[in-house]
Formats: structure tokens, sequence, C-alpha cells
């Protein structure tokens, strides 16, 4: 069994998701007592946010680096950067490891694929969903994405930083995100993309109208599946 790298802490909220569906899925393949090798090396969130809201990425990038490259001291075999936003800087992170990082996005296209999905609604942070790091991993497989418009753009990413990640579930805003998807779904999206972390915590597949496709969940698989392969 492979030993996975977990860069976590972006919120710590999702990184448990990680831990314990990797568990299960290793669990599920292998059965018996086996449970996942795992490394995790978890980030103080505030000062990464801090880079974001400065757009000071460059450091955030070297503050993850050294992570994965303790990671990597450690005896990981590959990384997961527990976090869509992060993904921004994957190739700066990859340029001073030798081991590969399991890219989010590159996951979630796979999954759409496999589902026959070729529209998709994006929600996440501000950055993944109008910045090309992550929508162009999925266009280049050849996924059109829809993004929320105006002001919606705003409430998602509110959510996201201001209850979320701080564990803060609320009904008002399930039913905020709920509306928002039916807008991209009249605009013609066949499935939604929860392309922030911590967005499984608050939206589930029996409350849309629409496939959900969870990144924690099929990122969080696809690195088990990879540790035992």
């Amino acid at each position: 069994m492979k030993t996975i790298g977990l860069l976590g802490g972006m919120s710590w909220e999702s990184t448990v998701t990680y831990y314990q569906v990797i568990n299960e899925v290793v669990k599920r393949e292998l059965g018996g007592l086996h449970s996942a090798k795992v490394l995790l090396y978890s980030v103080d969130f505030s000062e990464i946010e801090t880079c974001q809201a400065a757009g000071d990425w460059d450091k955030s990038a070297d503050i993850l680096a050294k992570a994965a490259q303790s990671l990597e001291k450690a005896g990981a075999d590959f990384i997961v950067i527990c976090t869509n936003t992060m993904h921004k800087v994957a190739p700066q992170i990859q340029s001073r490891i030798h081991i590969p990082i399991i890219h989010i996005a590159e996951a979630a296209a796979e999954a759409l694929e496999a589902n026959c999905i070729r529209k998709v609604a994006l929600l996440g942070t501000k950055y993944t969903m109008t910045q090309e790091f992550y929508r162009k991993k999925l266009e280049d497989a050849g996924i059109t994405v829809l993004v929320p418009e105006g002001q919606d753009i705003e409430l998602v990413n509110d959510v996201i930083y201001n209850e979320l990640c701080l564990g803060i579930i609320s009904e008002e805003s399930k039913e905020k995100y709920l509306r928002i998807i039916e807008k991209l779904k009249a605009r013609g999206a066949q499935g939604v993309i929860l392309g922030c972390t911590e967005i499984g915590l608050l939206i589930q597949q029996k409350e849309s109208s629409l496939p959900v496709f969870d990144t924690t969940q099929i990122h969080a698989e696809k690195a088990a599946m990879a540790a035992i392969r």
C-alpha cells in the first residue's frame, strides 16, 4: 500500500472528511482490519486565507510547497491537496517536490465524463469560479462550465468563508445555494460540481434537482484507489 500525503487544514472541517472517506474506501476494497497509510500536514488556514485575500499567491505557494516537501521527506508516495482553491498553486508546489500531486479538478473531470456530463455548474470560492486554473482542467476535457452570475458569486463565496469554514451549517444558506443551482439548471447545467471541499457539508444529493459531484468525496476516493493499486 502506498502512503498518502494529505496537505490539509484548508479548512480542517473538510480535511476530516478526506481522512474518513479514504479509510472507508480502503476498508471496502481490502476488507478485514485494513486502513489507509496516511501522513497529514495541516496548515493554519488563517495564514492561507490572508494570502488569498491579498492576492499573494506566491507566498501561499511557498507555505504549501514547504509542507509538501515535509510530507515527501516523511515518506508520502503522492500528495493530495485537500482544497479546490489552492490548486491554483499546484504547479508551483509540484515543481518543488519529486512525487506526484493528484489534481482535484482532473478527478472531477473524470467523474463527469464517466456520467456523460458535458455541461456542468460549478460552485466554489470566487477564485475557483472565476479564474482559469480550475475551469480550464474541465474545459480541456470537453466540458462546458457554467458559474453563477452577479451577486450570486459573492453569496456563494461568503457562505464558504463566513459559515462553512467555521463549521456553521445554515438552512437559510442551503436554500440560497439550492436556488442558485436551479438558476444554473435553467441555463442548461446537467450536473453541479461542489467545487469547494466544504460545500458538501451543506448540500447533499437528496436536496438537489441536479446530479451532485462532491469534489471532496471524488478526490478522496481517487486517492484511496491510487494507494491500493
